[in-house]
């Protein structure tokens, strides 16, 4: 029995050293953009940053010469730094030194570590890269070539390599950004918060495509009204113009006015004007009766 009781003591005691090895320094180290216990040696430049956006800002700032700038390739780092004994190693999770884990979250694909695993990281082998949000919360897009939340599987419109470029309004790369991404009807992809710049400045068209991103059933209404209310003159009735639907790309030949043109096909207001008449764009004055009435679109 002595002895079972020392072996079970021995066990507790490795027990609760490995416990305290993961939490030694835990959410004291890092950036701004993660927690994390070890710093990585760039194999690019052979310098050393805290994480691989840190090098990517450094590197491509504004006072750093054009044909000196470039990314890390994250894949290819071989060596981090110890943050609590500044032990310089291969990569691993653990510090060969004083034992200290490096990172909660660890993946040695992406050579990554976190401490906020609340973050519920994951690493999709179609993206190759690690993501966050937990794996059975999305699915991944062969088609789109990125990550989905598993709401939009049988409800998203497929666009090759959807995010695989910039943010059509920031112009900050898209698939590997850290900030909230959505994916509009037409299945355009851009940051979240630019979306809701554009809403504030009333704008509700795809910045790509110009399809509308939302129900515009009230704004469509409310401009019948306005043209209806304004009268063109005598010189403009017998008017007629082609126009270009953004929403359901049907040509209609319509009655020229000043407000906006309206799709023969889909009733939809958010056309450009293609031929004949004056060459003011019809967008051009849909945005201005949406920013006078600042409407919000939708019920």
């Amino acid at each position: 029995m002595g002895s079972e009781s020392v072996a079970q003591s021995d066990f507790l005691e490795f027990g609760d050293t490995e416990a305290s090895l993961m939490e030694i320094g835990s959410g004291n180290y890092g950036c701004s953009h993660y927690r994390r216990r070890c710093k990585i040696r760039a194999p690019c430049c052979n310098e050393i940053f805290d994480c691989r956006h840190c090098h990517n800002d450094a590197k491509n700032g504004l006072e750093t010469n054009p044909l000196d700038r470039h990314d890390i390739p994250r894949h290819e780092v071989t060596k981090v730094i110890c943050s609590l004994c500044d032990t310089e190693q291969d990569v691993k999770q653990n510090c060969i030194n004083c034992g200290v884990c490096l990172g909660k979250y660890y993946c040695s694909k992406c050579k990554f570590f976190d401490d906020d695993v609340l973050k519920n990281q994951y690493h999709c082998d179609e993206c190759g890269i690690c993501r966050t949000g937990g794996k059975e919360n999305f699915f991944h897009c062969n088609k789109c070539g990125c990550c989905y939340s598993m709401l939009m599987k049988d409800a998203h419109r497929c666009v090759e390599r959807a995010m695989h470029h910039n943010c059509p309004v920031c112009f900050e790369f898209l698939f590997d950004t850290m900030r909230d991404i959505t994916v509009l009807p037409c299945g355009h992809t851009i940051h979240l918060e630019c979306l809701k710049e554009m809403e504030q400045h009333y704008r509700y068209s795809c910045p790509v495509c110009s399809k509308s991103i939302c129900d515009m059933t009230t704004l469509w209404k409310k401009l019948d009204q306005e043209i209806a209310a304004t009268p063109m003159p005598e010189t403009y009735q017998n008017k007629m113009v082609w126009i270009l639907c953004n929403d359901c790309g049907a040509n209609s030949h319509v009655q020229f006015h000043v407000v906006a043109h309206k799709c023969s096909r889909c009733n939809s207001y958010n056309t450009r004007q293609t031929r004949g008449g004056p060459a003011a764009s019809c967008s051009s004055g849909m945005t201005g009766i949406i920013s006078v009435s600042s409407m919000s679109p939708g019920g």
